[in-house]
């Protein structure tokens, strides 16, 4: 926006220039027309109408370099907007590539949380009523985790190693028996890697 800005000002000091360099010359023609025509013969007058000649000429030159020097601004000014937007949409670029990026990985998980929405559907069907019941209370006070494995004689819910009473107790639980961590009271899962 700056740049913008910046290139419209020059484009306006440059018209204003222009202009004043045209106002000169017109000046300094109809002044050499009435020089050439003979009009004036007073030769003090015709020396003041010279002179002025003389004087438009030069302010006509200065002008003109203005004009040059806010062209060379101009431009410069022109040069930085078409970088700086040829550099706005390479970053649109990536900023809608990204966001296509996020959109498709949205879909994908929505549609996998469909399809895990609808195997619990199944699977809590089989379960009985009072263990979903727990399971679901617990999942809700250990942050969505409400069940975890007994791995190498540690429960993964709270990572602590259970002790050799606890330890014992599980071995002698029947294997439908619902059986629970001391530490964070999540229901442990016997596999074949419990460490039993």
């Amino acid at each position: 926006m700056a740049a913008t800005t910046e290139e419209s000002d020059t484009a306006r000091e440059q018209t204003k220039a222009e202009q004043d360099v045209d106002q000169v010359r017109q000046r300094a023609a109809r002044d050499q027309q009435r020089l050439d025509s003979g009009a004036v013969t007073s030769p003090k007058d015709l020396e003041s109408l010279q002179r002025e000649i003389a004087s438009l000429a030069k302010r006509q030159g200065d002008l003109e370099d203005i004009v040059l020097e806010v062209m060379e601004r101009r431009e410069s000014a022109q040069e930085r907007v078409a970088e700086l937007t040829d550099r706005v949409a390479a970053v649109q670029a990536k900023v809608d590539d990204a966001t296509a990026r996020r959109d498709a990985a949205t879909q994908e998980l929505d549609a996998e949380a469909a399809t895990v929405t609808k195997e619990r559907e199944v699977v809590a069907g089989s379960v009985p009523a009072d263990l979903l019941k727990l399971y679901d209370k617990l999942r809700a006070q250990q942050g969505g985790v409400g069940a975890a494995r007994l791995y190498q004689r540690r429960c993964e819910g709270c990572r602590l190693e259970l002790n050799i009473t606890e330890i014992n107790d599980v071995k002698a639980a029947a294997p439908d028996a619902v059986l629970r961590c001391e530490n964070c009271r999540r229901i442990l899962v016997r596999t074949a890697d419990s460490g039993l």
